[in-house]
């Protein structure tokens, strides 16, 4: 089993986002990352959990008009 730390681009993949989209989440949502020097390291675990917890969900957007 591979237990590395991902990069800001690898997160980007496994996720399907942008590198924007990372940086917004980690100054606004809490998304676990841990900076090693200038990098932003990430535990792919870690970020599963919170996830699924529902902590990148965008609560500021408004339901649409049905």
């Amino acid at each position: 089993m591979e237990d590395r730390w991902l990069s800001v681009d690898e997160i980007c993949v496994y996720l399907g986002i942008k590198r924007d989209t990372v940086y917004k989440w980690i100054n606004e949502k809490g998304m676990p990352a841990n900076k090693v020097g200038r990098l932003w390291k990430f535990k792919k675990e870690k970020v599963d959990k919170w996830i699924e917890n529902g902590s990148s969900e965008h609560s500021d957007l408004k339901p649409s008009k049905q």
